[in-house]
């Protein structure tokens, strides 16, 4: 039977209105209504991929004739770091650049070294990091590292070339993905997370080879659930593994033990082998949802706050930005405390309760415009 595509809605055709500015409160630490704070924020800076992951940006959809942004749409070096000043004003200790794959934007090194000079109100240091498929950090991770990057996450689905190759669907090596890790290492940028999303029956074949393959190299393996982000992927429950099975066959070879959370509101359970070969994480955002201390924002490539992954709708900053009347940062951080202060989603709890559909005529938002 040939595989269901679902039509591509393009959240970036959803009319918004910038939210409203108001006032905020001096003193009082921001918190949406179920007391969640704002720490991290998750940047894209482009909306293209070299790879078309099925489970992210499948060929059948993404295809040659696809629109992508034009350039004068997405947000400037400049823009995006002002307004992760504004954000790190409001008490965002933690930037993740993400795209898409990020380094597809040109001279992306500039805007890591304008980030790197930012720091939290206290004078601290922001903690930098990046996510990408590994394909171009040959020739990246050096200058990264030098522009001030600190460490970064890699997409890897499996060891196996095959499966791999099959996965990307643009027959992309995985050698030349672990060559790019080796380089990030040897450049400095860790920790190194690799980040495995697992399908049944697609690659959970390559779940032991993974855990084997990065045993004590240093590098944190984590395996993360299947998810329905977007609407273009063709999700199916029957394809999520849970984490629970991964864990159970990785134990099954190499004894484990639970380590705690090394930060508030961390996606991964953590566990270590017990033999001391390394840590490895379970993200399961479907069989055991974590919105409870979710406290992470989303910035687009054009300019628009996400206030989760699974959004069918974001509130536009560029337009605070490009106005015809000047803003200023303070407008532009009260506009982003009203939106926080008002968020309430918990979309993968819901689901786990069969509530989680969006509105008639509304669609998630893909996640590469707006990164995992």
């Amino acid at each position: 039977m040939p595989a269901r595509v679902i039509p591509l809605h393009d959240a970036r055709l959803v009319s918004l209105t910038p939210p409203p500015l108001q006032p905020m409160s001096p003193g009082v630490p921001l918190a949406d209504t179920l007391g969640r704070p704002l720490h991290d924020l998750r940047i894209s800076v482009t909306d293209r991929c070299n790879f078309r992951c099925s489970y992210c940006m499948p060929k059948q959809v993404f295809d040659k004739h696809h629109q992508f942004l034009p350039h004068a749409d997405l947000l400037s070096f400049e823009e995006i770091t002002r307004l992760a000043r504004v954000f790190a004003g409001l008490g965002v200790e933690k930037l993740r650049i993400t795209g898409g794959e990020p380094l597809l934007r040109r001279h992306l090194e500039t805007l890591i070294g304008q980030l790197a000079q930012l720091r939290t109100p206290d004078g601290r240091e922001l903690d930098l990091t990046l996510t990408t498929n590994g394909s171009l950090l040959t020739r990246k991770a050096a200058a990264l590292k030098a522009a001030g990057l600190k460490r970064l996450t890699v997409s890897l689905d499996g060891l196996d070339d095959a499966v791999f190759q099959r996965m990307n669907d643009v027959g992309f090596p995985v050698s030349d993905v672990l060559d790019g890790i080796r380089a990030a290492q040897a450049a400095g940028l860790g920790p190194i997370k690799v980040n495995m999303v697992v399908q049944r029956g697609v690659n959970d074949d390559q779940i032991l080879a993974m855990a084997r393959h990065f045993r004590h190299s240093g590098v944190v393996l984590r395996f993360i659930e299947y998810m329905d982000v977007g609407a273009t992927n063709g999700w199916r429950m029957d394809q999520v593994l849970p984490s629970a099975e991964v864990q159970r066959r990785i134990a099954a070879e190499f004894a484990l033990t639970p380590l705690s959370h090394s930060a508030p509101g961390e996606t991964a359970e953590r566990w270590a082998y017990a033999d001391g070969g390394g840590e490895i994480g379970f993200i399961s955002s479907v069989t055991q949802a974590f919105c409870g201390d979710c406290n992470r924002a989303r910035l687009s490539t054009e300019g628009r706050l996400y206030t989760c992954l699974f959004a069918t709708r974001g509130h536009d900053l560029r337009g605070l930005l490009r106005g015809i009347e000047p803003v200023e940062d303070e407008q532009i951080a009260a506009a982003v405390a009203s939106v926080w202060s008002g968020r309430a989603d918990r979309y993968s709890q819901l689901r786990g309760q069969g509530g989680a559909m969006p509105a008639e005529g509304e669609r998630r938002v893909e996640m590469h415009y707006i990164g995992g």
